[in-house]
């Protein structure tokens, strides 16, 4: 074992694994350090990437360089585009993965990638001098000296595990928890809290009756996540759905007075939008049945992921209780649900580089900065690790917008609200979500990517093949003019007749009228359906993206007027005093951050833009 790096990341889930690719990738040696090297991006929870916002930051993760959208491509087994009967501003890719072989996957990147070393050994601590990091402590007394430290320790901080009223010490089932990093950082002056979150039961494949479920296909011609992957190739499996019953609810409400939860005795708060099954009936006691989907974990394996079921309640209840549900009055329980309660250190403690204000080149990802998810996770890993390797460098921080990324939206809203449950990502969340889209995630980020050396040169080069096949069409195609004879023959009976030649870019704004068909009827060259989508989307959508990016160009306004680091909000009585408390906890860097703060009014803000405005107190050196 090495005992120097540039850059040594603690922990190897989703978080960790992005921010050590990022650190290697800029060519910083790079040390991962995680308990088990077997159970490198082992997901402990639901075996799915992406999803409804999750999808967009997988895009968006891969167009910068990082490899979680390569992994998912090849250990995917249920490819599935949300939201397809909806705006393509809502829409999420999502993919099943085949649990053990991901975890694989990633090992095997990890393990080719220059400048990158796996170590074996569980994180108990940092050192720090002169209010830098310094070192890595290990529990196996090694000291791993660094000049940059990344923490991604997942729910392994003093990790609990619960059923019932039985708990174990543990961060996920079969692994021990990380002791002895709390304390750590609690002894040079960080804050930290306490959140839970949950898992349903395994139950065996075999032991499903499946002529009682309904079957979820696949789509049947998968959509890769990964803009270097040309097609999803391996086969496709189904999912099923299925729903609890009144006797289900019944059997679970005698387990309340034997629940962690409603017996106090977890004192974390678990995430309100992926409440437990036992929440959601006490919650919605007048709902008769909540849907539930049976999700295989993998080709070879024969546990069937219960998902909607998340419990912690006593095993006698999980049993019974399950066995109520429609094809699986046989099932068999081969895991048990539960409760993991861990540490997480309150995100106003970091900075949007993710670095911590307490101590230089320290830097927090992942669950420890209080979200859920794996897609939010790495996402962070990837900003953290790309911001390590830049301040080591010397070089400008990487900083993405609310109006560039839903990454953007991600760390702002971490930085910029109080958070008091575990945060997870919505397309609700961005306000710009009309030009946040997972399939122009390469055109809004991959410049960035290809700049820092972070993506392959083919992968570049076919992003600048699509850049250029749009703006061919944008320039030439869509002033082409269409015969009136030739569409309404085309156009039969399916859109209102043409009586003179027309633009296509005034017929595609038709919604019945496709830009390809178009484009076929005055013998145009071939365009990807990339490149078409985006154009069509384009000019269907023209008055609301017109105004999107009207309403982005007042938002960088506000963004622009920058606030001085070391100002002291208790000198300006003229603001209320809970926008004083919030924002002398959360300092924020701008007007418009500033104007994010839960409990700061539009009064307090144009209060703020006075004051600095007569007392010249804008930072004009920041202002870019």
């Amino acid at each position: 074992m090495m005992n120097t790096y540039d850059i040594v990341v603690v922990g190897a889930g989703h978080a960790g694994i992005e921010a050590a690719v990022m650190a290697a990738k800029m060519g910083m040696r790079t040390a991962l350090v995680t308990m088990d090297k077997n159970k490198v991006g082992l997901m402990s929870c639901n075996p799915a990437i992406g999803g409804l916002a999750k999808g967009q930051l997988v895009r968006e993760i891969d167009a910068l360089g990082g490899v979680m959208g390569k992994i998912i491509d090849r250990a995917g087994i249920h490819f599935k585009m949300l939201n397809v009967s909806k705006g393509p501003a809502v829409q999420s890719p999502r993919a099943q993965a085949d649990r053990q072989y991901y975890a694989v996957v990633a090992k095997e990147m990890l393990e080719t990638l220059p400048n990158l070393t796996l170590l074996q050994g569980m994180g108990t601590g940092i050192e720090i001098d002169h209010n830098r990091v310094k070192a890595v402590l290990l529990k196996d007394g090694h000291t791993i000296r660094t000049r940059a430290a990344i923490l991604t320790a997942g729910t392994f901080l003093n990790g609990v595990i619960y059923i019932g009223l039985q708990k174990l010490s543990a961060g996920r089932a079969g692994d021990l928890p990380a002791v002895g990093i709390t304390e750590s950082l609690l002894s040079y002056g960080f804050q930290a809290g306490r959140l839970k979150t949950g898992t349903p039961p395994r139950v065996h494949r075999d032991s499903i009756d499946y002529s009682k479920v309904e079957i979820q296909q696949p789509d049947p011609d998968p959509q890769p996540f990964s803009f270097s992957t040309k097609e999803i190739t391996q086969p496709q499996i189904n999912c099923y759905i299925t729903h609890t019953n009144g006797s289900t609810h019944d059997i679970l409400r005698l387990g309340f007075d034997r629940s962690p939860m409603f017996t106090g005795v977890i004192s974390g708060i678990g995430p309100r939008y992926c409440p437990s099954i036992e929440d959601k009936i006490n919650r919605f006691a007048d709902k008769p049945r909540h849907q539930l989907f049976l999700e295989p974990e993998g080709y070879n394996n024969i546990e069937v992921y219960v998902n909607g079921f998340s419990t912690s309640l006593p095993a006698d209840i999980q049993e019974r209780s399950i066995q109520t549900v429609p094809g699986l009055e046989k099932a068999k329980i081969i895991r048990l649900g539960y409760a993991v309660e861990y540490d997480f250190f309150p995100p106003h403690q970091i900075k949007r580089t993710l670095e911590t204000r307490e101590v230089e080149h320290l830097y927090f990802a992942g669950q420890i900065n209080g979200t859920s998810g794996y897609e939010e996770a790495a996402a962070q890993g990837l900003v953290a690790g790309l911001n390590a390797a830049l301040k080591l460098k010397e070089k400008d921080p990487f900083i993405l917008t609310r109006s560039e990324a839903y990454i953007g939206v991600l760390v702002d809203d971490l930085i910029s609200k109080i958070h008091d449950e575990p945060y997870r990502l919505f397309t609700s969340r961005a306000e710009f979500r009309l030009l946040l889209r997972q399939d122009n995630a390469d055109l809004r980020l991959m410049e960035y990517g290809h700049g820092y050396g972070l993506v392959e040169d083919k992968v570049y080069q076919a992003f600048l093949k699509k850049r250029d096949q749009i703006k061919r069409l944008t320039d030439v195609e869509l002033k082409k003019k269409i015969d009136p004879r030739v569409f309404n023959k085309y156009f039969a009976r399916k859109s209102s007749s043409l009586r003179q030649k027309a633009a296509i870019v005034d017929l595609v704004k038709r919604p019945e009228v496709g830009l390809r068909d178009l484009l076929s009827m005055v013998g145009s060259e071939k365009y990807s359906n990339d490149a078409l989508n985006e154009v069509e989307f384009n000019v269907k959508y023209e008055g609301y993206v017109d105004r999107q990016r009207a309403q982005i160009e007042r938002f960088k306004r506000m963004e622009k007027k920058k606030i001085p680091e070391d100002l002291s909000y208790k000198e300006i009585k003229a603001l209320s005093i809970e926008s004083r408390e919030k924002l002398e906890k959360i300092h924020p860097d701008n007007l418009g951050q500033a104007s994010r703060i839960s409990g700061v009014s539009p009064a307090d803000i144009s209060v703020l833009m006075i004051y600095l405005e007569k007392y010249n107190k804008f930072d004009v050196s920041r202002e870019t």
